[in-house]
C-alpha cells in the first residue's frame, strides 16, 4: 500500500481536454493547455499524466519548473526544459534554425556560438524557441511542461505568451501550470484564454465522494470499504485538496492510526488530526523519523530551493557521500524527496508544499544560521558565482540578515540579466539592490547600482520609473558622492531619454553632466558624453543640427581612441558615416571602414557586422549593386545577427522593388514584414511596409498603396525617417502613373516637408532626384541651381542619378547645347539599366518636353515608353505617350485590340479601350479639360466617351457615373 493515489481521481473533463491536444499535436495542430489552481489541488500531477500519455504516443517531453523558492532566475524553466534535448541520442540539428541558434545560447550554453554573443531580444528568443519545437516536431511531435509559473520572471512568462499566440502550425503542446494567485501569470492566462489562444482548466477541489474514492485508491480498496470516519475526517479536514488528502492519510497510516486487518481497514482510538496545522505537522513528524541528521540534510535542501545539488548538501552538512545518500534514501522513502532526473547528483522535493513546510519548522535564528552557512559553501564551490547561482547566493544572505552583501550580489545578478537581454529581470534585481543599499553609507556601491537600474528601466520601457530615479542622484551627491560619478549618472540619464524620445530632458542631463565635469574633463567622460550628445542632437530643434551632430561624434569618436572605447567608437563611426552620405559616399566609406577595424582589432563582430552591412547599403545606393548586402546577410545569418539580417531583407525587397521584380519583392516584404511584426523590430516593419507601398505605387495600384501606407502611420511611423519615403518614393511615382503630376508635385512637398522635421538618413525620396526632373520640366529650376544642388553625393546614388541626368537633358537643351543633353540623355538610360520603370517614366517625360523644345528623339523615346507601359497595364501613361506621337504626327500602335485592359464587367458592356482610359479618370471627377490634357486628346473627345460611357453603364448623369469609377476602381483587373 502506498498513500499515493495511483489514478487522478475527478478530472475526467481536464483528462479528455489534455489527450485531444495530444492527438492534435500529432496533425500539426499545437495549442496551449493551462492548468490553474491552489497549490496541492492536482496541477503536478495532471501534468505528469500528460508526460506520460505523450510518451506513450511517442511524443518527445520537455519538462521544467520555476522556482518556488529562492531566488527567480531568468528563464529557468525555460532552460530545464531544453536541456533533455541536449540528452537525446536523436538531438536536432540546429543548423535548420539559421539566425535563430545563437539566441538559444541564453538557455543551453552549448547551442552558442564562439562568437561573441548578440544580445538578442526576448522576442527574437521566443521565436528561437518555436522554430525549435518546429524542428523537433518533425521527427517526434512535442510536450512541452512548465511548472509552478506563478512567481516565474517576466522574460519567462513574455517567452510563454509568445509561444501561446504562434503554435497553430506548430506540433507541439505547451502545458503551462501556476497558481491561482493574482499577478501576471494569472493574467497572460487568462487573456491567452479570452482570445482563444489557450485552453484555460481551473482546477477546483474534489468533492466529498470524489475524496472518499481518492482515498480507497490509495489504500488500494474500493470507495465503499473506507472506513466511513477516515473518509468523514479527510473530508471536512482537507477541504477537498488532492494533496493534503495524500499527506493526512499518510500521517494517519504511519501513525498506526489506521491499520489494515483481516476485516479491511479499521480505525484504532481516536482520529486527531490538527488542521491547518496538519500538513506542517504531518512533514514535520515524517522529518524526525529521519533522525537528527536527516532532518539537517532536508533542512539545507528547503533553504536550497525546490531543487538541490548533492554538492552544496555534502560542504554544508560535511557529511560523507554514503552517510549524505543514506539519509537522501531514506527522504525518498518516506516520499519527501526524489531523484532529479534530468541532472545527475540533484534530488527536488516531491512538491514546492514540502519545502515551504520544511521552513516553516525553523526558528528565524536556525534559518539564517543554515542561509549563511549555505551561501558560505555554494561560494566557495562556485567561484565568481557564475549562472544562477549569484541570484541564489543573494537569497541566501538576505535571510541571514547580511542586508549589504545580499544587495550587491542582487546588484550583480541585475547587471547579468540586463547584459543577456531580459530586462525585466534585471529591474527586478537592480530595484530590490537599490531598496536594499538605500541606507547604505558607501554611495560609490549605490551609485553602481543606480547606474546599472538606469539602462535596465530603459531597456524594459520603464522611462517614467526610470526619471523618478533623479531624487536619488541628489540625495548620493549630500551623501558626499563624487562631481564626476554624478556626472556619469546624467550621462545614463541622456541616454534613457534619448531612448524615451525625450530630447529636452536629454539636453538637460548633458548639460548637467557637463558642468559636474567641468573644462578639464578626460577623453573616457567626455567620449561618452559627445557619443549621447551627437544622437540628441539630430534629433532635436536645434539650428544645424545635421553638422552639430557630426561635430560631436567625431570628437566622441577621437576621444575614444585615445582612452580606448571600442565600443563607442564603432557606433560613433558608423554615425558618422551615415551623416556623410549626403555629401560624399567615398567619406562614408572610410567611416564605416574604421568602424570596422575597430570592431576587428577589440573583438566586437557585432558591431562589424553592423558596419559591413552599412558598407553594403551605401554600395547599393552609390551603385545599386547587392552582391555586398548579399554577402553581409549570409554572415549575420551565420552569427545570429537577427536585426542585421532582417534589415538587409528590407533593403533587398525595396531593391527588387526599383528594379521592377514586383513579384520576388512581393515575396520577400510580406515574409520580412511579418517576421519583424512578430519579433516587434519596429524600425524595420516600418521600413517594410513603406517597401510594400512603394511596390504598389510603382505598378500604379493606388488602393493597395493606400493600405501599405495606412498600415504604416497606424505603426507609428509618423515622424519616422521613413515617413518621407512614402511620399516621394511611392505616392509621387503613383501619382505620376496615373498621368498626374500636380498630385505629384504635391506629394514631393510634403515628402521634403517631412524631411524637415525629422532628419533622414534615406535619400531617395526625391530631393535630389525625381523633383530635380519635375522642376526641370516645370521650369522651376535653371542650370546653375542645378548645378549647386546636385554637388552632393546623394545626387550621385544610382536611383537619384537617373532623374538628375534627364533634368540635365532637359535643361542643357533649353540652353541650345543639344549635343550635351543627348550625352546626358545616354548617362540617364545607363544609370537606369536597372530600373525598368524609371528609365521609361524618364523617357516619357522628357519626351514631352524635347517635342516642344525641338531637340533629341522624343518619337523613338515615346514609342519605347508606349510598348513598356501598354506591356506593364497603365494604360494612362502609355495613352499620354500615343498622344504626344499623334501630335508629331509620328504613327501610333493600335492597342483598341488588347481590351484585355479592360475589366470583364466593362467589356461586357461594350467598352472600348479608349473609353475605359476616359473611366477610369473619372474616378477622381476630373473635368472634360482635365482629361484631354491627361490622354492628350481634344475636351470634345472626352465628352463623347463620356456619353457613350453613361449609356454603356446605364448610370443616370456623369456624377453616378465617377461614382461607379471610383467603386470600381484601377486595380479590378481581369
Amino acid at each position: 500500500m502506498h498513500t499515493r493515489a495511483p489514478v487522478v481521481v475527478g478530472r475526467d473533463e481536464e483528462l479528455r481536454v489534455l489527450e485531444r491536444a495530444l492527438a492534435d499535436a500529432a496533425v500539426r495542430r499545437g495549442r496551449a493547455v493551462f492548468l490553474v489552481g491552489e497549490p496541492g489541488i492536482g496541477k503536478t500531477r495532471l501534468a505528469r499524466f500528460a508526460a506520460g500519455a505523450a510518451f506513450e504516443r511517442g511524443m518527445r517531453v520537455l519538462r521544467g519548473r520555476s522556482s518556488t523558492i529562492g531566488p527567480i532566475v531568468p528563464f529557468r524553466p525555460l532552460a530545464e526544459a531544453l536541456m533533455s534535448l541536449l540528452r537525446a541520442r536523436d538531438s536536432p540539428d540546429l543548423r535548420e534554425l539559421g539566425p535563430y541558434q545563437p539566441a538559444l545560447g541564453r538557455l543551453v550554453p552549448e547551442w552558442g556560438t564562439d562568437e561573441r554573443r548578440q544580445p538578442h531580444s526576448v522576442v527574437v528568443l521566443a521565436e528561437a524557441v518555436l522554430r525549435l519545437l518546429t524542428v523537433v516536431g518533425r521527427k517526434q511531435p512535442c510536450l512541452v511542461v512548465l511548472e509552478d509559473l506563478h512567481d516565474v520572471d517576466a522574460e519567462t512568462l513574455a517567452v510563454v505568451d509568445y509561444l501561446v499566440d504562434n503554435l497553430d502550425d506548430v506540433p507541439a503542446v505547451l502545458l503551462v501550470t501556476t497558481r491561482a494567485d493574482p499577478g501576471p501569470t494569472l493574467d497572460v492566462v487568462r487573456l491567452a484564454a479570452q482570445r482563444e489562444a489557450g485552453v484555460l482548466l481551473e482546477l477546483g477541489r474534489l468533492d466529498e465522494s470524489q475524496v472518499r474514492r481518492m482515498v480507497g485508491t490509495c489504500l488500494e480498496v474500493d470507495a465503499s470499504e473506507v472506513p466511513d470516519a477516515v473518509a468523514a475526517r479527510m473530508w471536512a479536514d482537507s477541504a477537498g485538496n488532492p494533496f493534503v488528502v495524500e499527506e493526512m492519510l499518510h500521517g494517519l497510516v504511519n501513525s498506526g492510526l489506521l491499520v489494515r486487518g483481516p476485516g479491511g481497514w479499521q480505525v484504532l482510538g481516536e482520529l486527531r488530526i490538527d488542521v491547518p496545522s496538519a500538513l506542517v505537522r504531518s512533514i514535520a513528524h515524517r522529518t524526525d523519523r529521519l533522525g537528527p541528521q536527516g532532518r539537517e540534510v532536508l533542512s539545507v535542501a528547503a533553504v536550497l530551493g525546490h531543487r538541490f545539488p548533492l554538492s552544496v548538501l555534502r560542504a554544508v552538512t560535511g557529511l560523507d557521500d554514503r552517510s549524505l545518500l543514506s539519509h537522501l534514501h531514506a527522504g525518498v522513502a518516506a516520499q519527501l524527496v526524489t531523484p532529479d532526473e534530468p541532472v545527475p547528483d540533484w534530488y527536488a522535493f516531491r512538491h514546492p508544499l514540502t519545502a515551504e513546510a520544511l521552513l516553516a519548522q525553523l526558528p528565524p535564528t536556525r534559518r539564517a544560521e543554515l542561509s549563511r552557512r549555505t551561501a558560505d559553501a555554494v561560494q566557495e564551490l562556485h567561484p565568481g558565482l557564475p549562472g544562477e547561482w549569484c541570484a541564489l547566493v543573494a537569497s541566501l544572505r538576505l535571510d541571514a540578515g547580511e542586508t549589504a552583501e545580499a544587495g550587491a550580489l542582487l546588484a550583480e545578478a541585475g547587471r547579468r540579466a540586463l547584459a543577456d537581454g531580459a530586462a525585466g529581470s534585471a529591474v527586478r534585481l537592480l530595484d530590490h539592490a537599490h531598496r536594499l543599499l538605500a541606507s547604505q553609507v558607501d554611495v560609490s556601491v549605490r551609485a553602481d547600482v543606480l547606474d546599472s537600474l538606469l539602462p535596465a528601466l530603459a531597456e524594459a520601457g520603464q522611462f517614467e520609473r526610470a526619471f523618478a530615479l533623479v531624487d536619488a542622484v541628489a540625495e548620493l551627491s549630500a551623501a558626499g558622492l563624487s562631481r564626476v560619478r554624478r556626472a556619469e549618472l546624467h550621462t545614463k540619464f541622456a541616454q534613457v531619454a534619448n531612448t524615451a524620445g525625450r530630447w529636452a530632458d536629454s539636453t538637460a542631463h548633458v548639460e548637467t553632466a557637463r558642468a559636474l565635469l567641468g573644462p578639464d574633463a578626460d577623453d573616457e567622460h567626455t567620449a561618452r558624453l559627445d557619443a549621447v550628445a551627437a544622437l540628441m542632437t539630430l534629433y532635436s530643434d536645434v539650428p544645424d543640427r545635421v553638422a552639430s551632430a557630426e561635430f560631436l561624434a567625431r570628437r566622441a569618436a577621437d576621444a575614444a581612441k585615445r582612452v580606448p572605447l571600442p565600443e563607442v567608437g564603432c557606433e560613433t563611426w558608423q554615425l558618422l558615416g551615415v551623416l556623410a552620405r549626403e555629401r560624399d559616399l567615398a567619406e562614408a566609406a572610410e567611416c564605416f571602414r574604421l568602424a570596422r577595424e575597430m570592431a576587428e582589432e577589440h573583438g566586437l563582430p557585432i558591431q562589424g557586422l553592423y558596419a559591413t552591412s552599412r558598407q553594403a547599403g551605401l554600395d547599393w545606393l552609390a551603385d545599386g549593386t547587392s552582391i555586398e548586402l548579399v554577402e553581409a546577410r549570409e554572415e549575420a545569418l551565420r552569427i545570429g545577427a537577427i536585426s542585421v539580417a532582417y534589415n538587409v531583407d528590407s533593403i533587398l525587397g525595396l531593391d527588387a522593388v526599383l528594379r521592377g521584380q514586383y513579384a520576388a519583392a512581393a515575396d520577400k516584404l510580406a515574409g520580412t514584414v511579418a517576421d519583424t511584426r512578430r519579433l516587434q523590430l519596429k524600425h524595420l516593419t516600418l521600413y517594410g511596409l513603406m517597401a510594400q507601398a512603394t511596390a504598389a505605387a510603382h505598378q500604379g495600384r493606388r488602393a493597395e498603396m493606400e493600405a501599405a501606407i495606412e498600415a504604416f502611420e497606424a505603426m507609428g511611423g509618423v515622424g519616422s525617417q521613413e515617413r518621407p519615403l512614402c511620399y516621394g518614393l511611392a505616392r509621387a511615382f503613383c501619382a505620376l502613373l496615373e498621368e498626374d503630376r500636380a498630385a505629384a508635385g504635391h506629394d514631393l512637398a510634403r515628402a521634403l516637408a517631412y524631411e524637415a522635421e525629422a532628419p533622414t538618413v534615406y535619400h531617395l525620396s526625391g530631393r535630389h532626384g525625381l523633383l530635380l526632373l519635375l522642376d526641370a520640366l516645370s521650369g522651376a529650376l535653371d542650370l546653375d541651381t542645378y548645378r549647386s544642388v546636385t554637388r552632393s553625393a546623394a545626387a550621385g546614388m544610382r536611383w537619384n542619378r537617373v532623374f538628375a541626368q534627364f533634368a540635365l537633358a532637359v535643361l542643357l537643351s533649353r540652353e541650345g547645347l543639344e549635343a550635351e543633353a543627348v550625352q546626358a540623355m545616354r548617362a540617364a538610360r545607363d544609370a537606369a539599366s536597372l530600373y525598368p520603370m524609371a528609365k521609361h517614366l524618364g523617357l516619357r517625360l522628357v519626351a514631352e518636353a524635347a517635342v516642344i523644345d525641338g531637340w533629341g528623339e522624343p518619337v523613338s523615346w515615346l514609342r519605347t515608353a508606349e510598348e513598356y507601359f501598354h506591356q506593364a497595364g497603365q494604360p494612362a501613361v502609355a495613352s499620354a505617350c500615343r498622344g504626344l506621337l499623334r501630335q508629331v504626327g509620328a504613327s501610333v500602335p493600335q492597342r483598341r485590340t488588347g481590351s484585355d485592359q479592360v475589366p470583364r464587367e466593362l467589356r461586357a458592356l461594350g467598352v472600348t479601350v479608349r473609353e475605359f482610359e476616359v473611366f477610369r479618370l473619372l474616378a477622381g471627377r476630373l473635368g472634360n479639360k482635365a482629361i484631354a490634357t491627361r490622354l492628350h486628346i481634344s475636351p470634345r473627345t472626352v465628352e463623347k466617351h463620356v456619353a457613350s460611357l453613361i449609356t454603356k453603364t446605364a448610370q443616370p448623369d456623369r456624377e453616378s457615373l465617377s461614382s461607379f469609377a471610383a467603386s470600381l476602381g484601377p486595380a479590378d483587373r481581369p
